[in-house]
């Protein structure tokens, strides 16, 4: 038998696999909880390059756009709806995190989001 030590969505579990005999029979491997094992840092993967002091909107949730609020170059106050997420048969307003210009727009009306996706930024 052997053991290994595999992440998944960074939780690391202890699994033991058994090696098959001669007529490839084997018995099954046996998993156990997430181990206390060192994790070693996954390679993040590299982030939009924003302007400074850009604020990103991101998606709270999976959905889809239904509507968009605004326009490039609109200046927002906090709270302001920025757009309308479709999420479980329910319209969200999503609304500006901050004083600012709207500097993109990243999705278009109809578009499929998932959770953290990036909706538009302001500056």
């Amino acid at each position: 038998m052997k053991k290994y030590n595999i992440t998944v969505n960074g939780n690391t579990y202890e699994v033991f696999v058994e090696e098959a005999d001669a007529e490839g029979v084997s018995a099954p491997a046996a998993f156990s909880a997430p181990a206390a094992a060192p994790k070693a840092a996954a390679p993040k993967a590299a982030a939009p390059a924003k302007a400074a002091g850009a604020n990103s909107v991101t998606a709270p949730m999976p959905g889809t756009v239904l509507d968009i609020k605004v326009k490039v170059g609109q200046a927002v106050k906090k709270g302001d709806v920025i757009l309308v997420l479709e999420a479980m048969k329910m319209e969200n307003d999503i609304p500006a995190p901050c004083d600012g210009t709207v500097a993109s727009i990243n999705v278009q009306k109809g578009a499929s989001v998932a959770s953290g996706d990036l909706l538009a930024s302001l500056s």
